[in-house]
């Protein structure tokens, strides 16, 4: 295919009008390169198009011999002019007069510097405010000296607004520059949209072009391809409507001056007004399909991007095959001359509009492996071909040539995205590119806790409704990223999540009409923007107090509270009851309540030791061990291991537990309890149910983080060793030290000396 002819006349250097003798050259010479001249080569010769004189149609498309007198490529020849046609085309702007944006340094209004690509990422700091310089500690601000988000500057790229993925961030940066393909993995709410998004800030805009669709008169099923650069499609498809309507019109001249001759002949000579009539009819209609041939002739532009500032920018997230890899509609008339030309039929896919930019598709393992592997095609090849996705339809008669899609992916998804995803796609994204894991927490510094104020700032500033925050409502902002790590000493990257809790703090203050928003603001917003799971563990706590379901004092035997996590945010206390049977065979467990896969292992861990510690033949019982009441959702994980253990052990030796305690924490085969997750939200839901004790591994004792109204209602133990359990839970008799000792001496662990047990398995379930 050809370039677009562009045969403005230039100044030459010392400003006078180019001589003559500079357009010797053939029009057709200058289309297929040839330097058969000594003129130097024009802006066409340059713009870098895909470029094949023989692949061009001859039949009025560009690109045809230019002697044509209908070439679509020809305007109307200026008057003043040589005669000579020209086709102009708007001045393409220099990396200089680009957007700042374009280059990779930009010196701003007040000569400070935007720093190279290479510069970005970790190294960003908070501009616009005061920060001390040896801050506190305990300074939830990290040292700013704010009064609210006012003082605090925003920056202009999104690369610098990305808080907390400081790995995440330079791999994006390294593979915008690179053109590498990228894969992030993690929980929603980390950001991977946000980083996708900013690696079309950092892509070159100069690289974009536009694709056009041409008829292709040897095979009308077979539309031809031509790419030209950004902003020259829309003129190359005015040129070919300009002079498509110019034929129109000398046709349409010719038309009246046939039929007006036919109707004279028939009125005046051949007496037959009839006949006339009938003849200028057929002429009529003889004109009118030759105008739908001349108007089959103009162009489609699949891809358009002459007003795109930056590269493009598609999410295909969910995108059906059509969507994903373009489509031909179906056209009802395939005969009569009714038709539509197939090229006109032909529509882009996300991944045609994303060339020379950047394709996002968020939960990979979403699409059919039909669009997986297509994909791969797209991603191997740098074009793909766009055909009828419906094998019913008249498109999928008709495949173009291949359409370029010279992108960068972007994949994402969380942890089972790679199960169900195509092996052979991520092969690719992973052969060609990086993989990166988005982390769900970050550590607690000053610098971290600046950098949250400025999230602040970036949510209100976005949003665009929100009243400024104040420095204590930013506080309290940080100290819920804090709580919602989960850990200590970290804060949370679930910013979707804290975003909302932004947002719904900003709208009670505006509803308020109050001009900053506050501490109390986001009070009320913890209270209102509670997930759907925390309203139902809170309705489960209301009724079962109205049920008497809910026990919190006195000595139970078997019976023992334990807590739960429901979502991510929402605890709840679940109560589990055991009870020891005459076997009428083998002696077995028996755990009911919908447990799944880990919760019955824990329950087999928590076998192991009853069998051990128990005196008596358990052979020849059955221990059936009930969760209650604890819905379809089930139960999962293994964090209410001591739970099981201790009803067990109580309902064995029937001695009582008590139930103003809660407990939860995981156990090893050997006894030692292991940290756990969700500590502080399941203690918060102990308060709430009315305990006044709660019993979590000593190791989870650093990631407790209760709200200010639940620390005088409710006294934490950290325990490291199921005796210790033991030792707390059961009602003060003389069994139970025996039953502690004889514990203690099985498991063989010094627990005094010892303190807090080394867990087998760190990581908290």
């Amino acid at each position: 295919m050809s370039n677009e002819k562009d045969d403005t006349e230039r100044p030459t250097e010392d400003g006078a009008p180019p001589s003559e003798g500079a357009d010797s050259a053939s029009d057709a010479d200058r289309e297929s390169g040839d330097a058969g001249t000594d003129s130097p080569p024009t802006e066409s010769d340059l713009d870098g198009s895909n470029d094949d004189p023989a692949d061009e149609p001859t039949d009025g498309v560009v690109g045809a011999d230019t002697e044509d007198p209908d070439s679509p490529d020809r305007v109307q020849p200026d008057p003043e002019s040589d005669g000579t046609l020209t086709v102009e085309f708007a001045d393409e702007r220099t990396v200089a007069e680009a957007d700042p944006r374009d280059a990779n340094e930009t010196t701003h209004g007040d000569g400070t510097e935007t720093p190279d690509i290479e510069d970005l990422g970790s190294t960003v700091e908070i501009h616009g405010a005061e920060v001390e310089e040896d801050p506190d500690e305990d300074d939830l601000l990290g040292g700013l000296k704010i009064d609210s988000t006012e003082d605090i500057q925003i920056p202009d790229r999104l690369v610098d607004q990305v808080i907390g993925q400081e790995h995440a961030r330079d791999v994006i940066i390294k593979a915008a520059k690179q053109r590498r393909h990228v894969m992030m993995i993690g929980s929603p709410g980390t950001g991977k949209s946000m980083l996708a998004k900013a690696m079309t800030e950092m892509l070159p805009k100069e690289d974009l072009q536009d694709v056009l669709v041409y008829h292709n008169p040897d095979d009308g099923n077979n539309p031809k391809v031509r790419t030209v650069p950004a902003g020259k499609g829309e003129q190359i498809l005015e040129a070919h409507r300009e002079e498509a309507r110019k034929r129109n019109q000398m046709r349409s001249f010719l038309m009246w001056i046939i039929i007006a001759v036919v109707l004279g002949y028939a009125l005046i000579i051949a007496g037959q007004i009839l006949l006339g009539i009938i003849a200028a009819g057929v002429i009529w209609l003889a004109f009118r399909y030759m105008n739908r041939g001349s108007d089959a002739m103009i162009p489609n532009l699949l891809v358009n991007n002459a007003d795109t500032k930056t590269a493009p920018f598609e999410e295909a997230t969910g995108a059906h095959a059509g969507a994903l890899l373009g489509d031909v509609r179906h056209d009802p008339f395939q005969s009569g001359g009714m038709e539509t030309p197939s090229h006109d039929r032909v529509e882009a896919g996300a991944i045609h509009q994303a060339n020379k930019g950047v394709l996002f598709i968020d939960e990979i393992n979403t699409l059919d492996i039909r669009s997986q592997q297509h994909l791969m095609t797209a991603i191997q090849e740098g074009e793909f071909s766009i055909t009828g996705q419906s094998e019913r339809s008249s498109g999928a008669m008709v495949q173009t040539e291949p359409v370029p899609t010279d992108f960068v992916m972007i994949a994402a998804g969380n942890l089972d995205a790679m199960e169900n995803m195509h092996p052979a796609l991520r092969s690719r994204i992973k052969g060609y590119g990086y993989e990166v894991y988005m982390e769900d927490t970050i550590e607690d510094t000053p610098e971290m806790r600046r950098k949250y104020a400025r999230f602040v700032a970036q949510e209100v500033t976005n949003d665009g409704r929100l009243p400024e925050f104040t420095a204590e409502a930013i506080e309290e902002i940080i100290l819920e990223a804090k709580r919602r790590a989960g850990r200590k000493g970290h804060l949370t990257l679930l910013f979707r999540n804290l975003g909302g809790l932004v947002r719904v703090a900003g709208d009670i203050a505006r509803g308020e009409g109050s001009d900053y928003t506050t501490r109390e603001h986001v009070l009320q917003a913890k209270g209102r923007s509670r997930s759907i799971e925390q309203q139902l563990a809170d309705d489960f706590i209301e009724r079962r107090k109205d049920y008497e379901l809910q026990v919190s004092d006195g000595f139970v035997a078997g019976r023992v509270n334990g807590l739960a996590v429901m979502g991510e945010d929402s605890g709840i206390m679940l109560p589990v009851m055991a009870e020891v049977a005459p076997s009428q065979g083998p002696g077995e467990v028996i755990a009911t309540g919908q447990l799944k896969e880990m919760a019955q292992e824990s329950v087999s861990n928590v076998s192991a030791i009853i069998k051990k510690f128990s005196d008596e033949n358990i052979s020849e019982k059955d221990i059936h061990i009930q969760f209650v009441q604890t819905g379809q959702q089930g139960v999962d994980g293994d964090s209410a291991s001591i739970t099981v253990a201790m009803a067990v052990i109580s309902a064995l030796e029937g001695v009582g537990v008590d139930q103003s305690l809660a407990m939860t924490g995981s156990l090893s085969v050997r006894g030692d309890v292991l940290p756990v997750g969700g500590v502080t939200h399941k203690i918060e839901a102990a308060a709430k149910a009315g305990c006044t004790r709660v019993i979590i591994p000593a190791a989870n004792e650093q990631d407790v983080m209760i709200e200010d109204e639940y620390e005088e209602m409710i006294e934490v133990i950290p325990v490291s060793h199921i005796s210790e359990v033991l030792e707390i839970a059961m009602e003060d008799e003389p069994e139970r030290d025996s039953l502690v000792d004889r514990l203690r001496s099985i498991t063989g662990s010094a627990l005094k000396e010892q303190g807090v047990a080394n867990p087998s398995n760190p990581s908290p379930q």
